[in-house]
């Protein structure tokens, strides 16, 4: 298997949180944390401290704040050259407050204005952007912000296409986004963009809602709300899935029941498409046992943590089959859990013990 080199492409942001799980009505006026966070940086910072080699690909506003950024990635392993810096615009902010047992967490928003959100396609030169990269990563966080960061998306999946670089979608949906197009209701002006850049995929990951969100495809007696799964209902969603959009060779999604924001039970399916398979993880004789997560330390980026496990497992050769691929995706998620911030300080070996039944917690020594 040739070396690989996944790149992500995407808006970053400056992440202020609360210690611990105070609210914000708690701790302002006063200090909250500050570290980056973004759907598609999240991925490849994950990626480049599994050992793999990957690139980020976003624009941002030329100060001191996103060179710190860069620097943090780059002191990951991970390749920041192509970042496109630019005059216009700004970084981001998002602020975040962990939930706690029957109060969930909270996100608001303070991103109009970015840097990658005003650029149209013709500022970046994403030939050069892509050159040496095996796979591109997307997801539907950057569409959702403005008419720019969609084309812009379109047009990178539509040269990667071309330049034959496998390409793989999150659709994350994000009800608080999909506002840029006045009149047009959120489902349905996700429907129809990620409906454009999503027949590119090669690989199609989401949560238990976003197909329903963006596409309308539901598993049937599921209960997202009440956090009740029907399980086996998640084969019917990928294989609407795959009909639609018969590029795709995987289908991937991850199983979420959230008993309470501290206590989750939680897993995932691969499905090969080709084979019109089913892999579920983690399993317990055999049958599909989810991890439970008790007293979560952090759930911001888990998603983005399974979909970096993902891309690293089908990109590396020992990992590569279905099964397998998607039993690391899961434990590396899992472990995010347990690391504060949106990264996943998680190495291949912390994963693979996990893999192995590794989950009691004990000192290393």
């Amino acid at each position: 298997m040739k070396k690989f080199c996944i790149a992500g492409f995407g808006e970053v942001m400056l992440r202020l949180c609360p210690e611990g799980k105070k609210r914000f009505a708690q701790i302002l006026p006063g200090s909250l944390e500050a570290t980056f966070g973004g759907g598609e940086a999240n991925v490849c910072a994950s990626i480049a401290m599994l050992g793999g080699n990957s690139r980020y690909l976003t624009a941002l506003p030329d100060n001191s704040i996103s060179r710190a950024f860069a620097a943090e990635l780059r002191s990951f392993g991970c390749d920041t050259g192509a970042i496109h810096f630019d005059k216009k615009g700004r970084m981001g902010i998002y602020f975040a407050e962990h939930g706690s047992n029957m109060r969930g967490s909270n996100v608001v928003y303070d991103r109009e204005g970015s840097t990658i959100s005003l650029l149209p396609p013709s500022a970046y030169d994403f030939r050069a952007m892509l050159e040496g990269v095996t796979h591109l990563h997307l997801s539907g966080i950057t569409p959702s912000l403005t008419a720019n960061a969609y084309e812009s998306t379109l047009a990178i999946a539509e040269m990667a296409a071309g330049m034959g670089i496998t390409i793989s979608v999150d659709l994350n949906y994000r009800k608080k986004l999909w506002n840029w197009e006045e009149g047009t209701p959120k489902k349905e002006l996700a429907g129809r963009c990620m409906g454009r850049i999503v027949p590119l995929a090669d690989i199609i990951i989401g949560n238990e809602e976003d197909a329903s969100d963006v596409f309308g495809i539901s598993a049937s007696n599921t209960s997202i709300e009440s956090g009740k799964l029907n399980i086996e209902g998640y084969q019917e969603v990928a294989d609407k899935l795959s009909a639609k959009f018969p590029k795709a060779k995987f289908v991937a999604i991850t199983l979420r029941e959230s008993i309470s924001a501290d206590h989750n039970n939680w897993g995932g399916m691969l499905y090969d498409c080709g084979a019109k398979k089913a892999h579920f993880a983690p399993l317990s004789d055999g049958v599909y046992a989810p991890y439970e997560i008790r007293n979560i330390v952090d759930r911001f980026g888990g998603g983005d943590s399974f979909c970096a496990g993902l891309l690293f497992a089908l990109n590396t050769e020992e990992l590569s089959e279905p099964a397998t691929a998607i039993r690391f995706a899961v434990a590396a998620s899992a472990l995010k859990h347990t690391v504060s911030g949106d990264y996943n300080y998680s190495s291949r070996a912390e994963v693979e013990n996990l893999m192995k039944g590794s989950a009691s917690g004990r000192v290393q020594r």
